[in-house]
């Protein structure tokens, strides 16, 4: 071979690489939290442009103060924390500051987080004092041998282990308050046409079911983790609980295989063990994380109920199905790209 062919060729070989390198599938963008802020009939011809803006701007800040505890190596419970608190704090969300109210006008919160590590896990449910829920749980989880305390034992608690303690009144919001109006309302005219206690049991209305908040992270060290918090449902009576609270229910975490948080119609979560099912799917049947939460959120959407769920495998691998209108949802990936949606 004479030197024009070779350095021909060798010419040839330098003007493929881009062309080939290019032609390679860039590697997928590794997630490291998910959020959510509660699913429903959420349509975009029924969002003013500001409250659309709003809703963007606190899941960023939430998102982005999620990422913040991971890129300081902090732990995946961290980042969770901190996430909720800013959804806590906000009367836009179904939990803490935006809480719903009961059929009695009062405000009862759960939460619930576990860690993908250990498989430790807190919660707490019907409490009426504490600012951030979230916090409480976690204080469960750390600083006792239980994983749920409720009402009054669980502010007790909480106070105890220096948990911030509110006037019940800090969760009034005018909106809130409009929405049980509403219901009261339709409770009366439903006893008017029904005489007897069947009333009180008939499914709650779509647009005041759902808003509970929740992330899932996968931090630095490879440890998953899930926590969740809300107001519950519009007035609900009899001191109704939720899915949120209950592990493997609404919220789980297992380093050997994925973290959920769920929102929706609590009764059905928990009659499918959701957030569990979800693992149980990934380790026994070697669904991938995408098809494991679709298959959960259809079982569920069978039964009657409806939600979403959001859910981190320890590869960094996203998903987040639901079968309602909307979910308030968003993700951070490791290098700090945040992505918002609400509507499908």
């Amino acid at each position: 071979m004479g030197k024009s062919a070779f350095f021909l060729i060798i010419l040839i070989c330098m003007m493929m690489k881009p062309i080939i390198s290019n032609g390679q599938p860039s590697p997928k963008p590794k997630f490291v939290l998910a959020i959510h802020g509660g699913a429903g009939t959420i349509l975009k011809k029924n969002m003013t442009d500001s409250l659309e803006k709003a809703y963007i701007e606190k899941l960023t800040e939430s998102l982005q103060a999620g990422y913040d505890q991971i890129k300081q190596g902090k732990s995946s419970l961290d980042a969770i924390e901190a996430a909720i608190h800013v959804m806590e704090d906000s009367p836009l969300f179904n939990a803490g500051k935006g809480a719903v109210f009961t059929n009695q006008g009062k405000n009862e919160l759960d939460a619930a987080i576990m860690d993908g590590s250990n498989l430790k896990a807190g919660a707490v449910a019907g409490v009426t004092s504490i600012k951030n829920p979230i916090s409480a749980a976690r204080a469960v989880m750390d600083k006792s041998e239980h994983v749920m305390m409720v009402g009054k034992g669980a502010e007790e608690f909480a106070a105890k282990n220096g948990i911030e303690i509110v006037d019940p009144k800090y969760f009034w919001t005018q909106q809130r308050w409009d929405g049980l109006q509403r219901a009261l309302k339709r409770d009366s005219e439903r006893a008017e046409l029904d005489h007897d206690d069947k009333q009180a049991f008939l499914p709650p209305y779509k647009d005041e079911k759902f808003g509970t908040v929740g992330c899932v992270a996968l931090d630095q060290q490879g440890n998953l983790a899930a926590g969740t918090s809300t107001g519950g449902m519009t007035n609900k009576k009899f001191g109704r609980v939720g899915d949120a609270p209950i592990i493997g229910a609404g919220t789980y975490a297992n380093n050997e295989t994925v973290a959920i948080s769920c929102t929706g119609w609590g009764e059905f979560f928990i009659r499918s063990v959701a957030a569990y099912n979800v693992s149980a799917k990934m380790k026994y049947a070697k669904l991938d994380i995408k098809d494991a939460s679709q298959q959960v959120i259809d079982e569920i959407g069978k039964l009657g109920g409806d939600g979403g769920m959001i859910a981190i495998d320890k590869n960094g691998e996203v998903a987040m199905p639901f079968n309602t209108e909307g979910m308030y949802r968003g993700t951070v990936t490791a290098d700090g790209k945040i992505t918002v949606e609400i509507y499908k």
